[in-house]
């Protein structure tokens, strides 16, 4: 079955679309003035800053640095024992590698992780049952045929269930070689799979999952990931979308099923089954734009200079 707006501040977009469509003339090239590309990538910074909720940068432990609801890191025995969690990391094999993230330390999976690791997901994810938007972002560091145990891994879940109800979650396949990278957004299991055989169910899962197959993670280089989603439990269809270093690489749309979650067991899984370094885990209250996924991925010093006044 498996296979189966915080607002932009108007002020930077008119900058930003300013810098993008208003001529300017340097020599024979009508070249974009040093000025001009500087205001455009600080009216970037500054949308990026204002409709940031959440941002884990593991520089400083395991707790996030900012957050709109709980910073905590949590563990549980499995994510059906969410009622014995406590707030900490308890595993030896889950730690904080100094100086070994893509922007100082990193979060890293010394072996399979198989316990449930998690932050509180309703609040920090900024979840609305209807019409949700949001962005997550992250890097990740692995080869993953090498270093992968078998069976699918997921680095990231959103959900209060299971990754076929109410869920977005990004993982790598269990049997390919090399091994795919996905995304998956799936409403209520209810809505979507009622009335469809277990052929259809798995037709409909593969039809809504966006596939990577030669995804470019490589052990001892960074990829960043990002998963911007819209619209997610409208009537008009939600979008979500798939970044691999700062482009597109697949859009998954038309998903009008319910999105129903219980805030209380909403979470933000981290590393499922996964093996490997683990860094900047952002989120935004609405889905970024192509140039400000782009301008992520550039940030000079990572997504924790977000916090920092100025630019």
């Amino acid at each position: 079955m498996r296979n189966a707006q915080t607002r932009l501040a108007s002020s930077a977009i008119a900058v930003v679309m300013a810098a993008a469509s208003t001529p300017v003339s340097i020599g024979a090239q009508g070249a974009p003035t040093p000025q001009n590309a500087q205001r455009a990538a600080t009216a970037l910074r500054d949308s990026l800053r204002a409709t940031l909720g959440f941002l884990a940068s593991f520089d400083h432990g395991f707790d996030a640095d900012y957050a709109h609801g709980d910073r905590l890191i949590y563990t549980a025995p499995s994510y059906s024992k969410l009622d014995a969690a406590v707030a900490d990391v308890v595993s030896p094999d889950i730690v904080i590698a100094k100086g070994q993230g893509r922007y100082g330390d990193a979060l890293q999976f010394r072996k399979k992780n198989t316990q449930a690791v998690f932050y509180r997901g309703a609040v920090n994810t900024n979840y609305r049952p209807r019409n949700w938007g949001g962005t997550v972002s992250f890097w990740l560091n692995l080869s993953p045929d090498t270093d992968l145990e078998p069976g699918y891994t997921d680095p990231l879940q959103l959900t209060d269930k299971a990754y076929n109800n109410a869920a977005i979650w990004v993982d790598f396949t269990r049997d390919d070689k090399p091994r795919h990278f996905r995304l998956g957004v799936f409403g209520d299991s209810v809505a979507w799979a009622k009335g469809k055989s277990p052929t259809e169910q798995t037709a409909f899962f593969d039809q809504r999952t966006v596939v990577v197959n030669q995804p470019p993670f490589a052990r001892g280089q960074w990829t960043h990931v990002v998963i911007a989603f819209s619209r997610i439990g409208s009537d008009s269809g939600g979008t979500a979308k798939l970044y691999l270093n700062g482009k597109l690489t697949g859009t998954a749309d038309g998903i009008k099923e319910p999105f129903n979650w219980e805030p209380a067991l909403a979470t933000i899984r981290l590393g499922v089954n996964y093996t490997g370094l683990f860094d900047e885990l952002t989120m935004f209250s609405r889905a970024l734009t192509d140039a400000e996924v782009e301008a992520l991925y550039h940030l000079d010093g990572g997504a924790a200079t977000l916090l920092r006044s100025g630019p």
